[in-house]
């Protein structure tokens, strides 16, 4: 993606103000190697239809934010360019988008820092998330899991990004980033926009052995997760083993029935279909031969996916050069802006 040599221009001025904003959109994706069916449902899938409907969209691979976990060296070295792998396979293209490693653009980190200096702490501790983690990893927490969100909040509003693709469970951290925003902007005149969420409209992907939690890499239980690479032998058995009820027929009653629910929203999500549409086709069926129909959907889906997983990785120097490429591309972006909030702050 080209930029604009008019918009560096205006940037390197500092007269992009707000009467000047450019529609750009901002997510990222932490590396935990290949992603889950609930990754490319919720996100990665909605990701490659937004490359096509924006001029400026920025995908990046969190390694900063996997750090407030720490893994081997190794471990997530391997882990960046399996998940980079994976999403080029879902359909993410460098020539309509920018995807970078988060770390390789160091302005991430020092804007955080800045914008942790404006940041309460009391605000922080009462996000869900800082709960939640701190109790899963048994500890005290430390300050990189408590202050992550200004992290996120500093990926965001680093390039002036106008949207934010979210899930439900990150809108309380795009809240913080837009609270940041008008504080930074009430302190220091008008400056970023405040991003706004787009909403994913698929339903959340819940655990196969626990539809009361999400589906999530971490989940001790092997059986609970399906990630895009899995091959079919793997998928129908996890699908064979998933939860659900005593009664046989299949409906959508996700209070009353969250396991068979949890099977109609991936079979309506894979298939591209309403839940009405699913639950007309699963007339007659029982929920055994049922959770059958959904595995195949997913084998479909995800055949052309893993096949070309397995290229990709293959191509180690060629994943580290699309993430060293986004890089520079990126950093032309978030320089110029930079620049100015650090004239703005006083540092120069």
């Amino acid at each position: 993606m080209a930029t604009p040599s008019g918009l560096i221009r205006a940037l390197h001025r500092g007269t992009l103000g707000q009467n000047m904003v450019t529609d750009r959109i901002f997510s990222g994706i932490q590396p935990t190697g290949t992603p889950h069916l609930g990754n490319y449902l919720g996100a990665i899938q909605n990701w490659v239809n937004l490359q096509e409907e924006c001029s400026s969209v920025l995908y990046s691979i969190m390694d900063m934010h996997s750090f407030t976990l720490p893994k081997e060296p190794a471990v997530l070295r391997q882990n960046i360019l399996d998940t980079t792998a994976a999403i080029l396979a879902c359909g993410i293209d460098p020539k309509k988008c920018l995807l970078f490693r988060q770390s390789l653009v160091p302005e991430h980190a020092e804007l955080a820092w800045i914008l942790g200096c404006l940041t309460n702490v009391p605000r922080l501790l009462r996000l869900p998330q800082w709960k939640m983690k701190r109790a899963s990893q048994n500890s005290e927490g430390t300050v990189g899991l408590l202050t992550y969100p200004v992290l996120q909040a500093a990926d965001i509003l680093l390039y002036k990004s106008t949207r934010v693709p979210v899930g439900e469970d990150q809108v309380l951290h795009l809240e913080l980033a837009q609270d940041i925003a008008q504080h930074f902007n009430k302190k220091y005149g008008e400056f970023f926009p405040v991003p706004k969420a787009i909403l994913s409209t698929t339903k959340k992907i819940k655990s196969l052995r626990d539809p009361s939690a999400k589906m999530s890499k971490s989940d001790p239980q092997k059986l609970a997760t399906v990630t895009i690479a899995d091959s079919p032998d793997e998928i129908v058995l996890k699908f064979r083993k998933a939860v659900t009820d005593f009664t046989s027929e299949v409906t959508y009653e996700p209070a009353t029935r969250p396991g068979v629910s949890n099977l109609v929203s991936i079979h309506a999500a894979v298939a591209g279909l309403s839940i009405k549409e699913v639950l007309h086709q699963a007339t007659g069926l029982d929920t055994a031969h049922y959770k059958m129909v959904v595995a195949e959907a997913v084998i479909q889906k995800f055949a052309p996916i893993r096949n070309e997983i397995k290229k990709l990785q293959e191509d180690k120097s060629h994943l580290i050069k699309v993430l060293e490429d986004g890089a520079e591309k990126a950093k032309e972006l978030a320089a110029p802006i930079y620049q100015e909030i650090r004239r703005l702050v006083g540092f120069q």
